[in-house]
């Protein structure tokens, strides 16, 4: 490097991050062409409309229907997030605008260990806490005889997983809104709760629905703690109390044992590429939400 000029240097230089931009911009069309080219098999085979509104999942007779494990993700997800939001939102305008300035400085290492457990370590709490609490408590209670081992169990155990996802994003929304627009709000004459909702959660908006839009794509992926909780039943659920099976869960169970067996194979990458488009689908949705909300 010392043997080339300055100009040389700078070209080099210039090459190397321009490499590694073009490694980043291409990993996600270079994750969906290798999981298409591995799901081909399945997808030359069979529709679209057969492999995700099918109920049938018997590999061994040729059928694969897709329908309960993405009906299990939904209602896990959709489930988790209904649980996280309100707590996330409450806390992060608590922290931001109410408590003193000590208490965030507590609040991040808080949010930062909750964000390093291992996701298997969730999965035993929910299996020691969650699962008993709701075969013994929660489920007589609404007159319902559950193992525990449910959908509302991966809700649960997944709602807390992602509480420090969406919380740090939604600090830092909050954070970011001027201090000027705050103080404008107040010096007419206005309470600080009605500065909050008519101004702040306005203003932050955005981002909150983005920090929503996030988590439920972290959250439709999660496996490891979902799978301990869920039950792994493949049926479709008609009650928060009733076990199902999500599409992680699904490869996570199986794919060491079907490599030698090539459509089952295919529908395993199958599901990861379904997991891969509605990942992608959110994030950009909400990119694409931001957008056209910051132009008005």
């Amino acid at each position: 490097m010392y043997l080339l000029n300055r100009q040389q240097r700078h070209v080099v230089n210039y090459s190397w991050m321009l490499f590694s931009l073009l490694i980043i911009a291409f990993l996600p069309f270079m994750l969906f062409g290798g999981l298409y080219f591995k799901s081909f098999l399945l997808l030359k085979s069979y529709t679209l409309k057969d492999l995700i509104f099918s109920h049938s999942w018997h590999p061994s007779r040729g059928e694969f229907g897709f329908y309960p494990f993405i009906l299990g993700s939904v209602w896990v997800t959709l489930l988790a997030i209904l649980i996280s939001t309100p707590i996330c939102l409450l806390t992060a305008i608590n922290v931001t605008q109410y408590a003193k300035k000590r208490f965030l400085r507590i609040m991040h290492p808080v949010i930062d260990i909750l964000a390093g457990i291992p996701s298997v370590v969730y999965g035993v709490w929910g299996i020691l806490v969650i699962v008993p609490f709701i075969s013994r408590y929660l489920g007589p209670w609404f007159g319902v005889q559950t193992m525990g081992y449910s959908i509302l169990a991966g809700a649960l155990v997944l709602s807390v997983m992602i509480i420090p996802f969406i919380l740090n994003i939604m600090i830092e929304i909050f954070r970011t809104i001027p201090t000027e627009l705050k103080e404008a709000t107040l010096s007419l004459g206005a309470t600080k709760w009605q500065m909050v909702k008519h101004v702040l959660l306005r203003k932050a908006l955005p981002g909150i629905i983005a920090s929503v839009g996030f988590g439920l794509a972290r959250a439709f992926g999660e496996t490891m703690a979902v799978l301990m909780v869920v039950g792994n039943v493949i049926k479709v659920p008609h009650s928060v109390f009733d076990p199902g099976y999500t599409l992680p869960a699904l490869i996570a169970n199986n794919y060491g044992e079907v490599l030698s067996i090539p459509q089952y194979d295919s529908a395993l990458m199958f599901a990861a590429l379904l997991l891969l488009v509605v990942s992608l689908f959110f994030n950009l949705l909400m990119h694409f939400f931001i957008a056209r909300y910051n132009k008005y």
